[in-house]
């Protein structure tokens, strides 16, 4: 791109030596701006190129899965807490930004949001010393739900004793203020929840595969990208 904004035009020849790939590559990648919103030309015949439009912009939002997965998670929290201005905007927003999605990228979001459950929190649960969510915690989770690995981390219960937790990543629960991370523990044979906010450095373990178990729910919560399914009962 910087190329052809700086140079207005050039062949498949020049661009492949400018960034050191194949003609094939090359090709590939203007095809890809291309179903970005960019319009180039191409001029045919054997000393043709091709050129960038100047008033050409992108159009098409490059967004992971993992960011779209953050945008609707934080509007499903907000809408359980009864806190959603402009809820169909937003969600007339979201719907486009899925449907700019590719067929590979969509079908992990919707995996993903078959994992996501939302509720209301007891009055009676302290949150007094809720703490903040480590940032590493979506991509982990990525990668443990979408690929069903195990996931690794440190954790602080409710008393301040710390331990290290390996578990097999079930479900996530937002309960307003409060974010559970809903797993199996293998070493206790139960279901456990996990507060989100007190979960530091999660790394999902490559190679370690588990199944995915039945899970159910306390009456009032509801899945919010699939029929849920629901839940344990036991939590640290």
């Amino acid at each position: 791109m910087r190329h052809l904004r700086r140079n207005g035009s050039a062949t498949i020849a020049e661009l492949a030596e400018e960034v050191a790939a194949s003609r094939r590559t090359i090709l590939r990648d203007l095809n890809a701006l291309r179903d970005e919103g960019f319009v180039i030309h191409a001029e045919p015949g054997r000393g043709g190129g091709v050129q960038l439009d100047p008033q050409s912009v992108q159009t098409t939002a490059r967004l992971s899965v993992t960011e779209v997965f953050a945008l609707l998670i934080s509007v499903a929290s907000m809408r359980a807490a009864g806190n959603l201005p402009f809820a169909g905007l937003a969600d007339a927003g979201l719907a486009k930004i899925e449907r700019s999605l590719p067929a590979d990228k969509l079908r992990d979001l919707r995996r993903f949001l078959d994992c996501l459950y939302v509720g209301t929190l007891a009055p009676a649960v302290d949150t007094s010393n809720m703490g903040e969510m480590t940032p590493d915690l979506l991509p982990a989770f990525e990668a443990a739900f979408l690929q069903r690995q195990m996931l690794a981390f440190h954790y602080r219960d409710a008393h301040g004793a710390e331990t290290q937790r390996l578990v097999e990543p079930q479900a996530m629960l937002i309960l307003p203020p409060l974010w559970y991370l809903v797993a199996w523990d293998p070493l206790r044979e139960d279901f456990r929840h996990f507060r989100m906010d007190r979960i530091r450095s999660p790394k999902a373990q490559e190679g370690a595969q588990f199944r995915r178990r039945h899970v159910t729910f306390d009456a009032g919560v509801r899945p919010v990208g699939a029929v849920g399914q629901s839940g344990p009962t036991s939590s640290d």
